[in-house]
């Protein structure tokens, strides 16, 4: 495998392909004498570049080979590991993905050979087949080696994908109850005087119990004892007490082989202060007396699961009652979340955000919930007794007490969770439940997981979203006040008192718990179908309101929108029956001031909201175009015609807002949008389409009322900038070009003033004060900028361009397109600057340095003074101006010759830029990253401020606003910050060196 000094060799390439990060230490490791026969084969480079981490893996197998007693145990494993699809995969897998199972295999080198077979009861084996794989133990040492084996081919189903996340924490669970039963076995072998005096029963609690434990875990257990016949009771539970401790240490203690897990009997009545064994009759008289809330929710997952099993059953049989009794006891809900809340407060700071099992959002969150409402609603209905998790959900959705789409979710979020919880124990088999924070275990993890093209950041958005669907939906089902409700029998007692819903309302995220208790007032009280309907609808809209970052505004602007509807008939119908209706209102009133401003000026809009015609897709040009020229047709008079026009402008940008917030957001029934770009392509398509239409209906307005059908002149309006390329914002001004042509026979100066009035008309009646937003009209474009005439014959472009165009009008005119009026008129225009921007012998190099030097100047020049440049998502490095200068100088040097990149729109200039071989797919991805970054900030910032803005918002909770739009939960404004720092500082690196680069 030599190559010429200086020069990568072929297989370093390979390796890199296949996902190695060192290339060339695994060059090295496949040249020893370990791989030399099979080097070559390129299964083997497949098969590793297919775990979860390539160099680990490597590193793995070459150790396994080491180990290897003679060259005929090494030459057997190449063999089998080459010919052997089954065990190639889970070898390979496994060395991928666990450095502690690498290590067992490294000491005990014929382990591999438990990986070899893969016939049906190898697939899913129980405690049985767990039991004879334990049988030959005979001391802790053995014991453990044998167990690790176990655990090997428990790992390698579970990376390979044999079994998923339930049946790997099931089989991890009977596991452990063969390894505790062989434990105590041992234990009673080597005390048998001892076991002659008792019967013991080991009873599972926890994930054990629940049978869904983790790669490592305490196994919690509870004890019980009993006197055989004869035999004095005080003798035989010390005698089951010496019993119990000493299988404990087997499996807990530390040897030559390490550890098993610990075995925790903290959850036994008196926790550690009290006797490690109690008698059934004792447990029962200690539960019935002194049992707090939580305690009862431990016996949940009660299991027997060795030593006496009869004896076992019993003590279940007995407690079981007493669990379904819990949700009688005084402050049984409050004492549930307070418990929660004082786990998450014991949290160090510094772990929070990395906490899996017990942080916001985490797994202890689904965990609790589930429980809580097993312990309210299990009293009456025995199918919800199940300790799984997972088994429990299923059932409460299928009672009805969750919501089956929320069940939906939770399921979906708590596999994903327990999975990555897996993936992280099962490296160095430690227990831990943080995430961590290094690249190269976020890759090995996320890679293990399936996310293969950008595996970190994958894991992270991943894992992000579905802690935020567990929170929001925890909280959901947390806080629902139906819950105290039902958890009190008497009927007096299910409204809640003041200060109990101020504190909820604190809980749910609502910074004015009396205002909103206001309004909630306001809105439930009295006998009317409105207000009925409202009291049920209003625990939902609370639930979606805090899903927000403003809660509170989205409950005001609900109170107002029902006041100004509410006793319309459609309104309380649409909300009743359209089951989309009233999520898609509380998110649009929720999310920011744009949408309910926009709303409330013309509150029957709401109507769109619904699953009925039309619903939220923004309309095509041609509709919109087609509804407001008959608006204008039906108009007395320009200014009529034009106020209906800006009517129906707010309108379909009220429509193209709730699309981009409920895409944004997401809703129970429809996933967040996760492509940003389908977001931001779809405004800037909406916006755009929007004001040609709005232009061409104040065009036929202004026309008709002072000319009659026809003007004196040809006219056209051409798009510029953002606007000619597709790429509008809801706060963009409209940069146009106007150009006419007289029509035959008449004079020229007449043309020229019908033309000026038309444009001067259409800009007031555009801008007048109004209920409805302006639509400002830029002309600042054109030639000789704000100098120059506002209009010009198309013969004035034509001799401009050919005698005094300078670069930047060339520059501009590469978004110019026909919008609006005259379609010939504007044919003709586009015929006559596509020599200037696709100029036919490119770029000469005098003006690549003025392009060069105009953005230089523009960056040095018009960054707001104040302005943090790296935030800046227009001017700073990284941002708009970047990206779009860069991709322009692509189009000006190569669009003569390159079809696909005369267009308009950025995005589609990258693409073909990449497809014509003039940028690379990366640098093509991360302008186009940036780009839609910027823009998506743009967007949000509007939304949420109702103004424009170029910067992130200083207000906390604006901030948090946006970064909810962008994805991020709360609390991680930073780190959206942050990706957008990373994604601008990678794009201004390509920036510079495709645009103040090489030629």
């Amino acid at each position: 495998m030599t190559s010429v000094p200086g020069r990568r060799s072929s297989t370093f390439t390979r390796l890199l392909r296949h996902g190695f990060t060192d290339p060339s230490a695994a060059e090295r490791l496949l040249d020893g004498p370990e791989l030399a026969a099979v080097r070559d084969d390129p299964v083997l480079l497949e098969a590793l570049g297919g775990t979860a981490d390539p160099d680990l893996a490597l590193l793995g197998l070459v150790r396994l080979l080491e180990a290897q007693t003679g060259t005929t145990g090494r030459q057997e494993l190449l063999d089998t590991l080459i010919a052997a699809k089954p065990l190639r995969d889970r070898l390979l897998g496994v060395l991928g993905a666990s450095e502690a199972l690498a290590d067992h295999l490294a000491r005990h080198a014929d382990d591999w050979q438990a990986l070899v077979t893969y016939e049906a009861q190898d697939l899913h084996p129980g405690v049985t087949e767990f039991e004879h794989g334990l049988a030959e133990a005979t001391d802790p040492v053995s014991l453990r080696v044998a167990y690790r084996r176990c655990l090997l081919s428990i790992a390698a189903r579970d990376v390979c994908g044999t079994t998923e996340v339930s049946e790997t924490a099931a089989e991890l669970a009977d596991l452990a109850t063969a390894t505790l039963r062989a434990a105590l076995a041992l234990a009673e072998a080597d005390a048998p005087e001892d076991a002659a005096l008792c019967r013991l029963a080991v009873v599972a609690m926890g994930k054990c119990g629940g049978h869904e434990l983790n790669y490592v875990s305490d196994v919690d257990v509870i004890f019980v004892g009993e006197a055989v016949n004869g035999a004095d009771e005080d003798k035989a539970l010390r005698a089951a007490a010496r019993l119990a401790a000493h299988m404990m240490r087997i499996c807990s203690a530390n040897t030559v082989e390490g550890t098993i897990w610990p075995v925790d009997a903290n959850l036994r009545p008196e926790g550690r202060n009290g006797p490690l064994v109690r008698t059934l009759a004792s447990h029962r008289a200690y539960y019935q007396r002194w049992a707090k809330t939580w305690e009862f929710q431990a016996l949940l997952k009660a299991r027997p699961v060795a030593g006496d099993l009869a004896l076992g059953e019993e003590y279940v049989a007995a407690l079981r009652p007493l669990v379904w009794q819990a949700a009688e006891r005084e402050n049984f809900v409050p004492d549930v979340q307070k418990m929660r809340r004082r786990v998450i407060d014991n949290i160090p700071t510094a772990e929070v955000d990395r906490q899996l099992k017990l942080g916001p959002g985490g797994l202890r969150d689904v965990e609790f919930a589930v429980q809580l409402l097993q312990l309210v609603h299990g009293r009456a209905d025995a199918s919800l007794r199940s300790g799984t998790t997972l088994d429990a959900l299923k059932a409460l959705a299928a009672g009805g007490y969750v919501g089956r789409a929320d069940a939906a979710q939770l399921d979906d979020a708590y596999r994903f969770l327990r999975s990555l919880e897996h993936r992280i124990q099962l490296f160095r088999l430690r227990r831990t439940h943080l995430v961590p924070e290094g690249d190269a275990d976020l890759r090995r993890i996320g890679r293990s997981l399936g996310l293969r093209t950008d595996p970190v950041t994958g894991l992270t958005r991943e894992w992000r979203r579905h802690a935020s669907v567990v929170r929001r939906l925890h909280e959901k089902l947390f806080y629902r006040p139906l819950l105290d409700a039902v958890a009190q029998l008497a009927p007096g007692e299910a409204r809640l008192s003041a200060a109990a819903a101020r504190e909820r309302l604190v809980a749910l995220g609502y910074a004015d718990p009396a205002a909103a208790l206001r309004h909630l007032e306001a809105l439930a009280s009295g006998v009317t179908r409105k207000a009925a309907i409202q009291r049920t609808l209003l625990p939902v809209l609370l639930g979606w309101f805090a899903d927000s970052a403003d809660p509170d505004a989205g409950l005001l602007n609900f109170r107002k929108v029902s006041d100004a509807l509410g006793k319309t008939p459609w309104y309380l119908r649409l909300l009743r029956d359209e089951g989309v209706a009233a999520e898609n209102l509380a998110r649009v009133l929720s999310a920011g001031r744009l949408a309910p401003d926009l709303l409330l000026r013309a509150p029957e809009a709401v109507a769109l909201l619904g699953d009925g015609d039309g619903g939220l897709r923004p309309r095509t040009r041609a509709h919109l175009e087609q509804e407001v020229l008959a608006a204008v047709r039906r108009a007395d008079g320009a200014p009529q015609a034009v106020v209906a026009a800006r009517g129906i402008r707010r309108r379909e940008l009220f429509r193209t807002a709730a699309t981009d917030i409920i895409g944004s957001y997401g809703t129970e029934s429809q996933p967040a949008e996760a492509d940003q770009g389908a977001l931001v392509d779809l405004v800037g398509g909406a916006v755009s389409d929007l004001t040609a239409a709005t232009l061409a209906g104040t065009l036929r307005a202004v026309v008709r009322e002072g000319w009659g059908d026809d003007l004196p002149t040809r006219f056209a309006i051409i798009g510029m900038g953002r606007f000619g390329g597709h790429e509008l914002g809801y706060g963009s001004d409209a940069d146009v070009l106007f150009v006419h042509e007289p029509r035959d026979g008449v004079d020229e100066r007449e043309a020229a003033d019908a033309a000026n009035k038309v444009v001067a008309e259409m800009r007031r009646l555009l801008q007048a004060p109004s209920a409805d937003p302006p639509l400002i009209v830029d002309a600042d474009l054109r030639p000789e900028g704000r100098s120059g005439p506002l209009v010009r014959t198309l013969k004035s472009y034509e001799a401009y361009y050919r005698r005094w165009s300078l670069v930047w009008e060339r520059h501009a005119l590469l978004r110019a397109e026909h919008v609006a009026g005259d379609e010939d008129l504007g044919r003709r225009f586009t015929e006559l600057i596509d020599p200037l921007r696709y100029p036919p012998a490119g770029l000469a190099e005098d003006d690549v340095r003025e392009i060069r030097r105009l953005k230089a100047r523009m960056e040095s020049e018009r960054l707001p003074r104040g302005t943090d440049p790296k935030l800046h998502v227009k001017l700073g490095p990284g941002g708009l101006s970047d990206v779009e200068w860069t991709v322009q100088l692509i189009q000006l040097r190569h669009a003569a010759h390159e079809p696909g990149l005369r267009t308009t729109r950025t995005r589609e200039t990258l693409a073909a830029a990449h497809a014509a071989g003039l940028i690379s797919a990366d640098d093509a991805g991360i302008l186009d990253e940036a780009w839609v970054l910027a823009t998506g900030v743009r967007n949000a910032v509007m939304l949420v401020r109702g103004r424009a803005g170029d910067t992130f918002p200083a207000d906390p909770r604006d901030l948090a606003a946006v970064g909810r739009y962008l994805g991020y939960g709360a609390g991680h404004a930073g780190d959206m910050l942050d990706v957008y720092r990373r994604t601008a500082r990678r794009a201004r690196g390509v920036m510079e060196e495709l645009f103040y680069g090489g030629s």
